[in-house]
Protein backbone atom coordinates (compact mmCIF):
# COMPACT_ATOMS: atom_id res chain seq x y z
CA UNK A 1 0.00 0.00 0.00
CA UNK A 2 1.21 3.43 -1.37
CA UNK A 3 1.97 6.02 1.83
CA UNK A 4 2.57 9.00 -0.98
CA UNK A 5 1.47 9.98 -4.40
CA UNK A 6 1.82 13.08 -6.39
CA UNK A 7 -0.51 13.41 -8.97
CA UNK A 8 0.63 15.62 -12.22
CA UNK A 9 -1.76 15.85 -15.25
CA UNK A 10 -2.20 18.16 -18.48
CA UNK A 11 1.79 19.16 -18.75
CA UNK A 12 1.50 20.03 -22.31
CA UNK A 13 4.88 20.19 -22.94
CA UNK A 14 5.82 22.93 -20.86
CA UNK A 15 9.47 21.54 -19.19
CA UNK A 16 9.88 24.50 -17.23
CA UNK A 17 7.09 24.60 -14.78
CA UNK A 18 7.47 20.49 -15.00
CA UNK A 19 10.89 21.21 -13.87
CA UNK A 20 9.76 22.96 -10.80
CA UNK A 21 6.91 20.77 -10.05
CA UNK A 22 9.17 17.59 -9.74
CA UNK A 23 11.46 19.74 -7.61
CA UNK A 24 8.84 20.27 -4.60
CA UNK A 25 10.13 18.21 -1.91
CA UNK A 26 6.39 16.26 -1.14
CA UNK A 27 7.04 15.24 -5.23
CA UNK A 28 10.64 14.17 -4.82
CA UNK A 29 9.26 12.15 -1.76
CA UNK A 30 6.49 10.41 -3.26
CA UNK A 31 6.59 6.49 -3.44
CA UNK A 32 4.39 7.07 -7.01
CA UNK A 33 3.80 10.15 -9.25
CA UNK A 34 0.84 9.58 -10.79
CA UNK A 35 0.44 11.30 -14.66
CA UNK A 36 -2.72 11.50 -15.28
CA UNK A 37 -2.25 12.14 -19.16
CA UNK A 38 -1.95 15.46 -21.96
CA UNK A 39 1.93 15.20 -21.27
CA UNK A 40 3.77 16.28 -24.39
CA UNK A 41 1.16 18.26 -26.38
CA UNK A 42 2.79 21.88 -26.51
CA UNK A 43 6.09 23.86 -26.79
CA UNK A 44 8.49 21.50 -25.56
CA UNK A 45 7.07 17.70 -26.28
CA UNK A 46 10.36 16.03 -26.36
CA UNK A 47 12.41 17.05 -23.60
CA UNK A 48 9.59 17.04 -21.21
CA UNK A 49 8.74 13.07 -22.22
CA UNK A 50 12.29 12.24 -21.57
CA UNK A 51 12.61 13.75 -17.92
CA UNK A 52 9.03 12.26 -17.61
CA UNK A 53 10.42 8.96 -18.69
CA UNK A 54 13.64 10.01 -16.07
CA UNK A 55 11.56 9.06 -13.22
CA UNK A 56 11.30 5.59 -14.19
CA UNK A 57 8.77 3.15 -11.83
CA UNK A 58 7.94 5.85 -9.36
CA UNK A 59 6.06 7.15 -12.42
CA UNK A 60 2.74 5.92 -13.06
CA UNK A 61 1.36 7.20 -16.89
CA UNK A 62 -1.92 7.97 -17.94
CA UNK A 63 -2.92 8.38 -21.79
CA UNK A 64 -4.40 11.66 -22.27
CA UNK A 65 -6.96 12.54 -25.43
CA UNK A 66 -3.63 14.78 -26.69
CA UNK A 67 -1.03 11.94 -26.09
CA UNK A 68 -2.80 10.46 -29.26
CA UNK A 69 -2.50 13.72 -31.35
CA UNK A 70 0.96 13.80 -34.13
CA UNK A 71 2.88 15.10 -31.62
CA UNK A 72 6.68 16.20 -32.97
CA UNK A 73 8.67 13.39 -31.10
CA UNK A 74 10.51 10.74 -31.61
CA UNK A 75 9.39 7.02 -32.22
CA UNK A 76 10.22 5.53 -29.37
CA UNK A 77 8.02 7.96 -27.33
CA UNK A 78 4.92 7.47 -29.70
CA UNK A 79 5.74 3.76 -28.61
CA UNK A 80 5.55 4.93 -24.93
CA UNK A 81 2.26 7.01 -25.50
CA UNK A 82 0.12 4.01 -27.87
CA UNK A 83 0.59 2.13 -25.01
CA UNK A 84 -0.48 3.84 -22.24
CA UNK A 85 -3.70 2.53 -20.42
CA UNK A 86 -7.03 4.74 -20.02
CA UNK A 87 -7.16 4.53 -16.71
CA UNK A 88 -4.76 3.01 -13.35
CA UNK A 89 -5.99 1.77 -9.91
CA UNK A 90 -3.87 2.16 -7.10
CA UNK A 91 -4.11 1.54 -3.21
CA UNK A 92 -3.25 4.27 -0.87
CA UNK A 93 -3.04 4.23 2.29
CA UNK A 94 -6.13 5.88 3.76
CA UNK A 95 -8.18 6.40 0.32
CA UNK A 96 -8.15 2.91 -0.93
CA UNK A 97 -8.38 1.62 -3.71
CA UNK A 98 -8.13 5.05 -5.74
CA UNK A 99 -8.64 5.23 -9.82
CA UNK A 100 -6.41 7.53 -12.26
CA UNK A 101 -7.73 8.50 -15.55
CA UNK A 102 -7.25 11.75 -17.86
CA UNK A 103 -11.33 12.93 -18.38
CA UNK A 104 -13.08 10.37 -17.04
CA UNK A 105 -12.97 6.50 -16.34
CA UNK A 106 -14.79 5.49 -19.46
CA UNK A 107 -13.53 8.14 -21.96
CA UNK A 108 -10.45 10.46 -22.25
CA UNK A 109 -12.64 13.27 -23.76
CA UNK A 110 -15.55 13.83 -21.50
CA UNK A 111 -16.20 16.51 -19.46
CA UNK A 112 -17.18 16.69 -16.17
CA UNK A 113 -16.97 19.68 -13.88
CA UNK A 114 -16.72 20.62 -10.31
CA UNK A 115 -21.23 22.10 -10.57
CA UNK A 116 -21.65 18.90 -12.70
CA UNK A 117 -24.93 17.94 -11.98
CA UNK A 118 -25.37 14.40 -10.44
CA UNK A 119 -27.09 12.49 -13.05
CA UNK A 120 -23.86 13.39 -15.47
CA UNK A 121 -21.08 12.60 -12.96
CA UNK A 122 -23.31 9.06 -12.03
CA UNK A 123 -23.52 8.27 -15.67
CA UNK A 124 -19.30 8.82 -16.35
CA UNK A 125 -18.80 6.85 -13.26
CA UNK A 126 -20.83 3.92 -14.26
CA UNK A 127 -18.00 1.47 -15.51
CA UNK A 128 -16.07 2.33 -11.93
CA UNK A 129 -15.67 -0.62 -9.41
CA UNK A 130 -17.61 -0.40 -6.06
CA UNK A 131 -14.54 -0.85 -4.28
CA UNK A 132 -13.31 2.44 -5.50
CA UNK A 133 -14.24 5.44 -3.89
CA UNK A 134 -11.60 7.96 -5.04
CA UNK A 135 -11.34 9.07 -8.53
CA UNK A 136 -8.67 11.11 -9.66
CA UNK A 137 -9.23 12.98 -13.09
CA UNK A 138 -7.69 16.13 -15.04
CA UNK A 139 -8.99 17.21 -18.68
CA UNK A 140 -10.16 20.62 -17.51
CA UNK A 141 -7.26 21.94 -15.77
CA UNK A 142 -9.46 23.44 -13.27
CA UNK A 143 -8.31 22.13 -9.97
CA UNK A 144 -11.46 20.46 -7.51
CA UNK A 145 -12.51 18.48 -4.83
CA UNK A 146 -15.73 17.19 -4.30
CA UNK A 147 -18.23 14.47 -3.26
CA UNK A 148 -20.42 12.30 -5.82
CA UNK A 149 -22.60 9.94 -3.88
CA UNK A 150 -19.84 8.90 -1.05
CA UNK A 151 -16.92 8.68 -4.08
CA UNK A 152 -14.23 11.41 -3.28
CA UNK A 153 -13.50 12.68 -7.15
CA UNK A 154 -10.29 15.06 -7.27
CA UNK A 155 -8.82 17.08 -10.03
CA UNK A 156 -5.27 18.24 -9.52
CA UNK A 157 -5.54 21.45 -12.13
CA UNK A 158 -3.19 21.64 -15.07
CA UNK A 159 0.80 21.74 -14.50
CA UNK A 160 1.30 23.75 -17.94
CA UNK A 161 -2.09 25.33 -18.57
CA UNK A 162 -3.53 26.54 -15.79
CA UNK A 163 -7.15 27.79 -15.59
CA UNK A 164 -8.23 30.01 -12.74
CA UNK A 165 -4.97 30.79 -11.00
CA UNK A 166 -1.11 30.92 -11.87
CA UNK A 167 1.64 28.47 -11.56
CA UNK A 168 1.52 24.70 -12.15
CA UNK A 169 -1.06 22.73 -9.81
CA UNK A 170 -0.64 19.17 -8.71
CA UNK A 171 -2.49 17.33 -6.13
CA UNK A 172 -1.01 15.06 -3.01
CA UNK A 173 -2.77 12.14 -1.64
CA UNK A 174 -1.75 10.30 1.23
CA UNK A 175 -2.46 9.66 4.74
CA UNK A 176 -2.78 12.12 7.11
CA UNK A 177 -3.02 14.79 4.53
CA UNK A 178 -5.87 12.85 2.55
CA UNK A 179 -6.21 15.13 -0.51
CA UNK A 180 -4.36 18.28 -0.93
CA UNK A 181 -4.23 21.12 -4.13
CA UNK A 182 -1.08 22.43 -4.11
CA UNK A 183 0.66 25.27 -6.40
CA UNK A 184 3.90 25.68 -7.25
CA UNK A 185 4.24 29.29 -8.36
CA UNK A 186 6.75 30.76 -11.49
CA UNK A 187 8.90 33.68 -13.09
CA UNK A 188 6.21 34.14 -15.66
CA UNK A 189 8.91 36.03 -17.80
CA UNK A 190 11.59 33.22 -17.53
CA UNK A 191 9.17 30.45 -18.35
CA UNK A 192 7.62 31.87 -21.22
CA UNK A 193 11.45 33.52 -22.66
CA UNK A 194 12.64 29.53 -22.00
CA UNK A 195 9.79 28.22 -24.29
CA UNK A 196 10.77 30.38 -26.45
CA UNK A 197 13.49 29.74 -26.80
CA UNK A 198 14.07 26.42 -26.95
CA UNK A 199 10.85 25.39 -28.55
CA UNK A 200 10.70 24.62 -32.37
CA UNK A 201 7.47 26.15 -32.67
CA UNK A 202 7.22 28.73 -34.56
CA UNK A 203 3.84 29.49 -32.67
CA UNK A 204 5.62 29.22 -29.31
CA UNK A 205 5.33 33.36 -28.05
CA UNK A 206 1.64 33.87 -29.23
CA UNK A 207 0.95 30.04 -27.01
CA UNK A 208 3.46 30.81 -23.80
CA UNK A 209 1.99 34.54 -23.85
CA UNK A 210 -1.86 32.66 -23.66
CA UNK A 211 -1.35 29.65 -21.40
CA UNK A 212 1.42 30.46 -19.10
CA UNK A 213 0.57 33.99 -17.90
CA UNK A 214 -2.93 33.31 -16.06
CA UNK A 215 -5.16 34.67 -19.24
CA UNK A 216 -8.22 32.48 -18.27
CA UNK A 217 -9.99 33.10 -15.10
CA UNK A 218 -11.77 29.28 -13.62
CA UNK A 219 -15.09 31.45 -14.66
CA UNK A 220 -13.78 31.84 -18.04
CA UNK A 221 -13.46 28.05 -18.56
CA UNK A 222 -16.40 27.19 -16.36
CA UNK A 223 -18.53 28.97 -19.18
CA UNK A 224 -16.33 27.46 -22.15
CA UNK A 225 -16.41 23.71 -21.05
CA UNK A 226 -19.87 23.91 -19.67
CA UNK A 227 -22.21 23.07 -22.75
CA UNK A 228 -20.19 19.62 -23.13
CA UNK A 229 -21.06 18.16 -19.87
CA UNK A 230 -24.50 17.43 -21.52
CA UNK A 231 -26.26 19.90 -18.62
CA UNK A 232 -28.57 21.30 -21.52
CA UNK A 233 -29.54 18.21 -22.62
CA UNK A 234 -32.53 16.39 -21.53
CA UNK A 235 -31.44 12.86 -21.48
CA UNK A 236 -27.26 12.56 -20.40
CA UNK A 237 -24.85 11.15 -23.16
CA UNK A 238 -21.30 10.35 -23.61
CA UNK A 239 -20.45 13.40 -25.84
CA UNK A 240 -16.96 11.46 -26.75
Amino acid sequence: MLERVAVLSDIHGVLPVLEAVLAEPDVRDADRIVLTGDLAAGPLPVPTLDLLASLGERAVWVRGNADREDLPIRPDQRARLDALPLTVTLDIKGLGPTLFCHATPRDDEEVVLVDSRMARWRAVLSTVDDEVTTIVCGHTHMPFIRLVDRRLVVNPGSVGMPYGSAGGHWALLGPGTGVQLRRTLYDADAVCARVVAESADPDAARWAEEYLRDRYSDADALEAFGPRDGRDQTADANPG
